[in-house]
Order: C-alpha cells, then structure tokens, then sequence
C-alpha cells in the first residue's frame, strides 16, 4: 500500500517521531512523509508511534491507498525532498 502520514506532535517528541517515520517512510516536508509499505509494517510503526505520543494532545492522519499510481501529486514552490528512486 501506499500512504502519506502527517502529525502533530508536541516540540518535546518531533524528534523521536521524525526518527520513527524516517524508519518506514520517506520524509517529504516538515512533519508530512509518503512511501511504499506494507500492512504489518504500518501497524508497527503505528503501535510505535502510539509508545511516544500523547494521544489526547498529538495526533497522526494517515491517507493510504492500494497504489502510489492511484494518486496525483502536484508541488508548487520548493519542493523539501525529492524522492530518487534508485535501483
């Protein structure tokens, strides 16, 4: 599947949660990634994010979809991290 995940999280834990997603995900800009990855591995990653926020102030939305292809990506300005694929 493929998914875009953003949070909000207090300052004291951005580093520990930009450390976690950079683990599954691709960073896109600040506080947003977007990558490939599978169901077990999302609900990892979610059961760890869940050890390190505080979940009646930090929240995650995560939009996900079968297929990176299902879905159209357009940057205006500066785009933070262009994603290269390499083989």
């Amino acid at each position: 599947m493929y998914v875009i995940l953003v949070y909000d999280v207090h300052q004291k834990r951005v580093g520990k949660m930009l450390k976690l997603c950079r683990r599954y995900l691709n960073w896109i800009q600040n506080s947003v990634f977007e990558g490939a990855i599978s169901e077990l591995k999302l609900k990892e990653m979610i059961f760890e994010a869940r050890q390190i926020m505080d979940e009646s102030y930090d929240s995650i939305i995560i939009f996900s979809s079968r297929n990176e292809r299902w879905l159209d990506k357009q940057v205006i300005g500066l785009e933070k991290n262009e994603i290269d694929q390499f083989l």
